[in-house]
């Protein structure tokens, strides 16, 4: 079956969510409620990427689709105008945040307390502390948020109320290399660069291309390599003797 397009899916997906796969159709006194509804959806879900629409164009082609009427372009026709549209709305964004980030980067770099690294990383020490510093094959524990540089959040150990353990070796370029500065017990905060996070692919919906990240980080404690290993082999003899 060919692809279908962007707008098709959006649509598809909403008319299943939103009105099941009931057969029949629905009586005349709610036809017009549920219409105005569906249409309130799909334009939610345009929202953003197609908030300037040709509304008389959109309903032209939606009612072709509705009523079987021969359409203007084929189906594969649709679908690249709409995967080009993507593309070059995608390659805009890039740059602005290319530019945003830039600019960002360039201002806190001069604010008092703040330390560029040789990649670029950029830290400053909320709270300093004396301990030990893990290593790159390390496990930490930490407490940490991150936040785009407009200050909205799109992840939070913090909010969530639980820290999260991970190897040093398994994250961005930018945690490892900044994670190994804290000792146990301070807290840092840090810009960094997109080259040093996800680059021109992004992640996810929150996360778009070349995206310059903030994360206040809370470093609680660290289990090095060799005290793993020794977790995980004890725990297979354990398993092995019960």
């Amino acid at each position: 079956m060919k692809r279908l397009s962007l707008l098709a899916v959006a649509v598809s997906s909403l008319l299943v969510s939103q009105l099941g796969q009931a057969a029949e159709d629905p009586p005349e006194a709610n036809r017009a409620n549920i219409s105005y509804s569906l249409g309130m959806m799909v334009g939610q879900r345009l929202q953003g990427e197609f908030s300037h629409i040709d509304l008389d164009r959109f309903r032209a082609g939606v009612e072709a689709m509705l009523t079987g009427s021969e359409t203007e372009f084929t189906e594969e026709q649709a679908s690249g105008m709409l995967n080009q549209h993507r593309s070059t709305l995608q390659a805009k964004q890039a740059d602005d945040a290319k530019a945003r980030g830039e600019e960002f980067l360039a201002e806190n770099a001069g604010r008092e307390g703040v330390t560029v690294t040789e990649s670029g990383l950029q830290y400053e020490v909320l709270a300093a502390a004396e301990g030990p510093k893990p290593k790159a094959d390390d496990k930490v524990k930490v407490h940490y948020e991150g936040t785009l540089i407009d200050g909205s959040v799109f992840d939070s150990s913090i909010r969530r109320g639980e820290p999260i353990s991970f190897p040093l070796s398994g994250v961005i370029p930018g945690w490892t290399e900044g994670v190994q500065l804290m000792s146990v017990g301070s807290r840092y905060r840090f810009a960094i660069p997109s080259a040093l996070a996800y680059g021109e692919r992004g992640a996810g919906q929150t996360i778009g291309p070349n995206e310059v990240l903030v994360f206040e980080v809370e470093l609680l404690g660290i289990e090095t390599a060799e005290a793993a290993e020794a977790a995980d082999a004890s725990g297979a003899t354990e398993a092995t003797t019960e």
